[in-house]
């Protein structure tokens, strides 16, 4: 970190590049690169979000000044590199996903995945899902992603990870949170059906009407000891704040009220987490990928401070 942050190799806040696990060489994050957007419903350009983001994170420091913490010195970060997706196959894309987040999950490291778009939650869910049964998550969105087919015959898209990942048996539905949903939708069924499906709606609108610490109060009630896991697809933003993305929405999340909801989950159980949906080539003054970059450090902040984590051997 010593090095200005327009020089050396853009590895993820200039972490040592891991790209499988190494016995006798602990982890407790890896950051895995999935740079997959062949299932998107308007604009591409996903495959280039975790190039963006880790091109970012070199302007991450390295303490969390709110949180009291410094991630990089409480765990060992490596950057896993990217899954080597096939952007016309996105049943083979998943399952390579998963073979790779599962190597990382199974040698005891937490992933941190970097999208791409949103179906990649569905693999990285999974393989956390795996090891610690299904789990609480809080979804941060526009868009509740629990269609049941996003395109008719085609069951697994952008639009569907959330309801494979509870077919699948990955999600505790009782511990099921959307926070930042907002916008037109096909039909009235959509929340409706999102609803049957266990999730808890909390829209932009209600964020704003509530405010952060109440809706942070119910999070941690509900979720309580859980392992949780955090999807974050940065459309939860207002387009202001994350214009380089593929479904842009009016009426969302300013970046203040994200993080304060993301610092509001500190001391749960965090398990997993994925960053997606930035999109860099519609964002030339790289604002999204800005936003990307710090999310992810404030969910690394979260697995710091995350009661389960164990200092491996020799490493206080």
């Amino acid at each position: 970190m010593s090095s200005p942050p327009f020089c050396g190799i853009a590895s993820f806040g200039r972490q040592e590049i891991r790209l499988t696990p190494i016995e006798g060489q602990s982890a407790d994050v890896a950051v895995l690169g999935c740079p997959f957007d062949g299932s998107v419903s308007y604009r591409s350009g996903t495959r280039f979000g975790p190039r963006g983001v880790r091109e970012q994170s070199l302007m991450l420091w390295g303490y969390h000044n709110a949180l009291q913490v410094a991630p990089f010195d409480v765990l060992k970060v490596v950057d896993a590199g990217d899954v080597d997706v096939i952007p016309v196959d996105i049943a083979k894309t998943h399952s390579l996903i998963e073979a790779a987040a599962s190597a990382w999950v199974e040698a005891g490291t937490t992933v941190l995945g970097l999208g791409g778009e949103h179906s990649v939650a569905l693999p990285l869910l999974k393989a956390a899902a795996k090891k610690h049964g299904p789990l609480a998550v809080v979804h941060f969105d526009a868009h509740g992603d629990t269609w049941t087919e996003e395109y008719p015959g085609y069951p697994l898209s952008h639009g569907t990870p959330f309801i494979r990942a509870i077919e699948a048996g990955a999600i505790d539905t009782e511990c099921y949170f959307q926070l930042g949903i907002r916008g037109p939708t096909y039909a009235a069924s959509d929340y409706l059906d999102a609803r049957a499906l266990g999730a808890k709606i909390i829209s932009a609108d209600d964020v704003g009407e509530r405010g952060v610490k109440s809706i942070v109060e119910e999070i941690r009630r509900q979720v309580g000891t859980k392992p949780l896991y955090i999807s974050f697809d940065v459309d939860a933003l207002d387009p202001a704040f994350a214009p380089g993305t593929g479904t842009p929405e009016i009426g969302g999340l300013t970046s203040r009220e994200a993080v304060g909801l993301l610092r509001g989950l500190a001391g749960l159980n965090v398990v997993g987490a994925d960053v997606v949906e930035v999109s860099p080539p519609y964002d030339p003054a790289a604002i999204t990928s800005v936003l990307g970059a710090n999310l992810a450090f404030e969910m690394l902040a979260l697995m710091a401070l995350s009661p389960s984590r164990k200092p491996p051997a020799g490493r206080a």
